[in-house]
């Protein structure tokens, strides 16, 4: 849980106002590529649960934008322990 709360944490502070045609969606301005990324029903349900104690009166956090700092996490904690140069 404690894990959690800190991806939540990292994710809130990354979150800016929207711009362009969603602006009251707030979104990571770092994240440059929108891809779909096949899933399923249960790790959709998973992730909307999970969204659900991420966000706030103040700030909502979609299923997807807490799947992307997953992914995001993930991927440097392997790049890490592979040893392998992140750019």
């Amino acid at each position: 849980m404690a894990r959690l709360a800190g991806i939540i944490a990292a994710l809130q502070a990354r979150l800016q106002p929207g711009q362009g045609q969603r602006p009251e969606r707030p979104t990571d301005t770092t994240w440059v590529h929108h891809p779909k990324v096949p899933m399923s029903e249960d790790t959709q349900q998973a992730l909307e649960r999970l969204a659900e104690l991420a966000s706030t009166s103040e700030r909502k956090v979609s299923p997807m934008q807490l799947a992307a700092q997953f992914l995001e996490d993930a991927v440097t904690r392997l790049v890490e322990e592979a040893g392998a140069p992140r750019k």
